[in-house]
């Protein structure tokens, strides 16, 4: 039985996720864009119930492509928050509206957004040394310039902890604990 980090509970979604997604180091556009906006609407709730509505997302947010995203009218944004399927947080609904817009810009300066984010961990993982994921921290210096940075730019729910949360996501960082069958990226 392989052992993983303490946080993947034996609920398979969960599992699943930890096993192919997480701390793999993730460079295309529209997936970055796509955990942006789930970590952003995850702010105050546990991931596992953004998990659990990732298809729905998908679905209500036409595949998280910015371009469309970014042009959502007030009928849209109605549309959405009588979704069941989603969190349907006004807030959050105008964020990735906002953050598409952000995005879009942010892909013409840099020529993709890839680019822009990986420059954060000068374009290569940190892996980290945590014996426990209590060691793991909610923030880091690196997390904390992006989300200024990304602040400056016009993106909204980006703390430095939901910055963390998403460079964990992409594989920006790795933070799999040392007893994980995936750390130190073994998922290679």
């Amino acid at each position: 039985m392989k052992t993983r980090c303490e946080w993947a509970t034996s609920e398979q979604i969960y599992i699943d996720y930890h096993d192919d997604e997480w701390g793999k180091p993730t460079h295309d556009d529209q997936k970055l864009f796509e955990m942006l906006c789930l970590e952003g609407a995850q702010a105050g709730l546990s991931w596992i119930t953004i998990l659990k509505r990732r298809e729905n997302y998908r679905a209500a947010f036409d595949n998280f492509d910015p371009e469309l995203i970014s042009a959502y009218d007030e009928h849209k944004i109605n549309e959405l928050l009588q979704d069941e399927g989603i969190i349907r947080n006004k807030r959050k609904i105008h964020s990735a509206i906002t953050n598409a817009q952000a995005f879009l810009n942010v892909q013409r300066e840099f020529s993709s957004f890839d680019s822009y984010i990986w420059q954060f961990v000068d374009g290569k993982p940190i892996l980290n040394d945590w014996a426990t994921h209590t060691e793991v921290p909610a923030s880091t210096k690196q997390s904390e310039l992006m989300s200024k940075d990304l602040k400056k730019r016009g993106f909204t729910f980006v703390g430095p902890t939901i910055c963390y949360a998403f460079m964990q996501a992409t594989g920006m960082v790795n933070d799999h604990t040392q007893d994980c069958f995936l750390y130190h990226g073994n998922n290679k």
